[in-house]
């Protein structure tokens, strides 16, 4: 949804099977810039790859796509709108194939890209009344030493995973959201990263996502479990979440899988107003409200 830079607002998203999934939809903002793509999975690196798994995976079912029954394929064919697009993008094509798909999806995400917010018009404008003197502490709070969010989410894209970073290796994060007793420390449905390595120091970790939008993509974290920036600011604070009574309780601070740089810190209410503040100037009003984003189908 452009609105909300195009995540959907749920906590766990659901697909057009109604399957519900077990992460939250992250936001396309920039993903061309990614490193990887989805929330943990080192190897899918490219958004043509990314695109067959809601198109024909099956845990969870997305879009329930066949890679033998393509009658989907059929119908974009027989739609006259598709007819005159494909001729426009594909010069010589007679027929779509999956791959034509995936490569048109993969282009607009690619277009998605948000450096028009407050924050770079301070930035990289030299306007300083773009941003509040609120919003200008809380920048400093947020590249201060005793917080550090600037170790996970530094640089232009607010997320070490996108864009180059010394050694190119990918990088994923335990935050201490959990720290439930058994094997995994983890819901079982859905341990990050180690669902792909099969490595117990693994359990937990997740890529860290952008924070450019933050303010209109909630809810927050990698199974949207942290509803407001209040929520999420309240659990870094206390390095890690604790769950107190239920199925999930457990001390996240004490995560043996943990990262270091999640320690936890105290702020006033007054720098807590502030780190607010300057998250919010990373909404970029402008890519939420451009219409080459609208739904080109209104009335379907």
């Amino acid at each position: 949804e452009r609105a909300r830079a195009f995540p959907d607002g749920r906590p766990q998203g659901i697909g057009s099977t109604r399957q519900a999934h077990t992460r939250n939809s992250m936001s396309l903002v920039n993903v061309a810039y990614a490193e990887t793509l989805t929330w943990a999975h080192p190897l899918l690196t490219s958004l043509e790859a990314q695109a067959l798994a809601p198109m024909f995976g099956t845990a969870p079912v997305e879009l329930g796509l066949s890679t033998t029954d393509l009658t989907w394929l059929e119908r974009l064919h027989g739609d006259t709108t598709y007819q005159r697009l494909t001729a426009e993008a594909f010069p010589g094509v007679a027929r779509l194939t999956v791959a034509h798909v995936t490569r048109a999806i993969a282009g607009f995400e690619r277009t998605i890209v948000s450096m028009r917010s407050p924050y770079d018009r301070y930035h990289f404008d030299r306007d300083d009344a773009a941003i509040s003197a609120s919003a200008k502490r809380g920048e400093l709070l947020f590249h201060s030493r005793p917080l550090s969010c600037f170790t996970c989410h530094g640089g232009v894209h607010f997320s070490d995973a996108m864009g180059s970073r010394p050694g190119g290796r990918p990088a994923f994060h335990n935050t201490g959201l959990y720290n439930l007793a058994g094997v995994f420390s983890y819901p079982a449905d859905d341990t990050g990263l180690q669902q792909r390595t099969g490595a117990l120091t693994d359990v937990g970790r997740f890529k860290a996502p952008t924070l450019r939008n933050i303010a209109v993509t909630a809810p927050y974290m990698h199974d949207g479990s942290l509803a407001t920036l209040d929520d999420v600011i309240a659990h870094y604070e206390a390095g890690g979440r604790t769950i107190a009574e239920g199925p999930q309780r457990g001390v996240g601070h004490d995560n043996p899988n943990k990262d270091d740089g999640v320690r936890g810190f105290r702020l006033t209410d007054g720098q807590r107003a502030d780190l607010r503040a300057f998250l919010e100037s990373l909404t970029d009003t402008a890519l939420l409200t451009d219409a080459r984003f609208a739904n080109p189908w209104p009335s379907r």
